[in-house]
């Protein structure tokens, strides 16, 4: 992925305001992280990554196609998963809604079927798989919202603080799947323990992109920065 002296701007005239200030970066790494304060563009560069959101200014390019002319050629190949899983979940049951990513596939019913089942077995969902989807817990609910993402199986997921409305265990729960995904992964978070075995991780500060470093590097940077 790369991003290409990207800015973006939300709003016009008095009451623009711009999130992302010229940033420049290549990311080749499997695993990447991104950390800031609140409202410091990192979950706006996130969501350009497979364009869900367009640079005002600059280009974002995902395996040479340009996110702006390309979205939904790499949205087969990048996933997505939300801060909240109810933001994701569209159907009535459990199984319904992991199957709901394969509705346009020409998949047979039983390649489906298999699919569903080996997802909802490995995040320990196959007891639910036809109960209500929005009866299930807090991190239930985030399992199932990753599982109808990998079920199409993406070369690249993007998570944008998976865990942040989570309590500490399902917090776990979700870190340690996060660190068994086959998929490239590039995880904005609050949670800076989970970037301990990461390649490299970002820092952005007021819309720019201030540090770019090894998880060890990165995340003092990060914390001096909060205590300035």
């Amino acid at each position: 992925m790369e991003a290409d002296h990207v800015t973006h701007t939300y709003g016009d005239g008095p009451t623009a305001r711009t999130v992302l200030k010229d940033v420049s970066v290549r990311l080749t790494e499997r695993r990447v992280g991104v950390v800031g304060h609140n409202g410091s563009g990192k979950s706006t560069f996130a969501r350009m990554i497979n364009g869900l959101i367009v640079p005002t200014q600059g280009r974002i390019l995902v395996d040479g196609r340009d996110t702006a002319t390309q979205a939904k050629e790499i949205r087969k190949h990048v996933g997505f998963l939300f801060t909240d899983p109810d933001n994701q979940i569209i159907m009535p049951t459990v199984a319904e809604d992991v199957a709901f990513g394969l509705r346009r596939s020409k998949l047979a019913k039983e390649e489906i079927s298999r699919r569903v089942n080996d997802l909802l077995e490995r995040f320990g969902l196959a007891g639910h798989a036809d109960h209500p989807a929005h009866l299930l817990s807090g991190g239930q609910k985030q399992l199932l919202a990753l599982a109808s993402v990998l079920v199409t199986r993406p070369d690249i997921l993007v998570m944008d603080e998976p865990t942040t409305l989570l309590d500490l265990r399902n917090a776990r729960i979700i870190g340690e799947v996060v660190a068994d995904l086959d998929q490239s992964v590039l995880l904005v978070t609050h949670h800076l323990h989970l970037l301990e075995t990461f390649d490299r991780v970002l820092v952005f500060d007021d819309g720019r992109l201030v540090a770019d470093d090894s998880p060890a590097a990165a995340v003092a940077y990060y914390r001096e920065l909060m205590t300035a």
